[in-house]
């Protein structure tokens, strides 16, 4: 037997027009859509949002692909023995930066 999950109240509210756009950009910055966003606040859940996660996160890929193509030169027999000090600097940094982050939601 499946399980589902669905929605199936309907209510209707009101709001001012100042209140409702607050929640709107409170919503689309944790990128939720309105109903998930008073959804998970009434049921006094917290929102966290990270800002600066994408450029890590990017970061973290150029490094996966750096890695990637020195393993793929090693396992042709292009270079036996690569300098990774340049990668490790990389990790550094990022390791620094989500522990920012990770400072900035506590």
């Amino acid at each position: 037997m499946i399980k589902t999950d669905n929605k199936t109240k309907t209510v209707a509210l009101r709001f001012r027009e100042s209140d409702y756009k607050k929640i709107k950009q409170k919503a689309d910055k944790a990128k939720m859509n309105f109903t998930e966003f008073v959804t998970t606040s009434a049921l006094g859940k917290k929102v966290t949002v990270i800002e600066g996660l994408d450029e890590v996160l990017k970061e973290q890929k150029a490094m996966g692909k750096n890695i990637n193509q020195l393993t793929t030169l090693c396992n042709m027999g292009r270079i036996t023995c690569p300098d990774l000090e340049e990668v490790k600097e990389q990790y550094a940094q990022v390791i620094t930066l989500l522990d920012e982050i990770l400072g900035r939601c506590k």
